[in-house]
């Protein structure tokens, strides 16, 4: 399967965030618009230039229908693919296909959420499963306890190395101007955090803020001549094991095993040559989860792992470099400012800038560690 991935032949060429934190007075779709325009200015193109958008937002159904409208546009192909925080990886991995067979040119992805400003919640009771709903649980919440209490009772996880998770966002975030949550932070603080549902806390909780994010996708050899440096897509790979996690053979393993390995396959690399990960943090066990799953350590190690300080800056692997939806921004869906982040990175201009990354992960989680989707981004030295 992995034979047959464009590897390298498409590439970011443009990329733009907008409103991250609290933004009143915008609706979703205009924050998603403005960052739209933003990423294709970036690019040095026009919206006349894109020919086909991707789009998943928090609360259009028909949201490729209303962006192209919004946008004035008549584009040739629309993608409005719901899989949740995942939803993006996806959409690259179809640009990239299609601009390799010459379907399209260029392909814009975006997304955007006025969630903090409009009066949103983290956590509500599930009424879509008729299984799960009895026992009152909330959403997402309670499905990401589950599986955070589980790795507690076979690996032996304390609740302080979901801290520094937290605290290792944090670390980044302060360094990062566009941040949303910025200050100290102690494990004494996430320790004596509110429990919401046990064991996981109000710190091992993400933001709700406003934001989008948009990126502009072209053919790699037309890249090389636009306004910024491009960031061909190695490899692009999703996998999808289950919608309610009560369906799940083991709530410690998740799809991104399956996902992170034949994305790597494409992209020709392992988990040691990746020193740059953006990871879906929704809650705090997510990153613990994600780095065993994707092969950065085994499973049941993740703890330890994350408690040695090696994901926070200085450490042997950076991750969530601005922040993450823990502490930089969460609109809803966090998958496509992970994007974003990796891709600053490669092109240099990130604001934690770590020096010499040619090739960078950035993996995306929807539902309730439902569908996972993983790309590897890589600088031209990378092709």
């Amino acid at each position: 399967m992995s034979d047959n991935f464009p590897r390298g032949r498409a590439a970011i060429a443009g990329l733009a965030t907008f409103g991250i934190g609290e933004t009143p007075g915008y609706s979703a779709m205009e924050l998603t618009a403005e960052a739209a325009t933003r990423a294709v200015a970036d690019a040095g193109l026009t919206l006349g230039d894109v020919d086909a958008l991707f789009i998943c937002q928090p609360d259009d159904f028909f949201a490729g229908l209303s962006f192209a409208e919004h946008l004035g546009m008549r584009p040739a192909y629309t993608d409005n693919n719901r899989t949740g925080g995942s939803a993006f990886m996806s959409h690259m991995a179809v640009a990239a296909m299609m601009l390799d067979c010459g379907y399209i040119d260029c392909a814009l992805i975006a997304y955007g959420s006025n969630q903090r400003s409009a009066g949103g919640k983290l956590a509500t009771r599930i009424t879509h499963n008729q299984w799960d709903a009895p026992y009152a649980p909330l959403f997402p919440v309670t499905s990401y306890a589950l599986a955070a209490a589980r790795h507690m009772h076979d690996y032996g996880t304390t609740r302080a190395q979901m801290a520094s998770v937290a605290l290792a966002a944090r670390a980044w975030a302060n360094t990062n101007p566009e941040a949303f949550a910025r200050g100290p932070l102690t494990l004494e603080d996430c320790l004596a955090a509110r429990i919401i549902s046990s064991p996981i806390s109000t710190r091992d909780c993400c933001l709700v803020t406003d934001g989008a994010a948009a990126i502009v996708m072209t053919r790699t050899d037309r890249a090389r001549d636009l306004a910024q440096p491009p960031v061909p897509l190695l490899g692009a790979a999703a996998a999808t094991w289950w919608n309610a996690i009560a369906q799940a053979d083991d709530v410690t393993v998740t799809a991104a095993r399956e996902s992170g390995a034949r994305a790597m396959a494409m992209a020709g690399v392992k988990p040691a040559d990746i020193k740059v990960a953006q990871l879906y943090d929704a809650f705090t066990i997510n990153t613990i989860l994600f780095l065993e799953d994707l092969g950065f350590c085994a499973k049941g190690e993740g703890g330890p792992f994350v408690e040695s300080g090696a994901i926070a800056p200085g450490g042997s692997l950076a991750v969530n470099t601005n922040g993450g939806g823990l502490s930089c921004c969460h609109p809803g869906m966090y998958g496509l400012f992970a994007i974003i982040e990796a891709a600053r990175q490669i092109r240099g201009d990130a604001a934690n800038q770590q020096p010499g990354t040619h090739v960078a992960l950035a993996h995306g989680n929807g539902g309730t560690l439902s569908s996972q989707a993983t790309v590897i981004l890589g600088s031209l030295d990378s092709l």
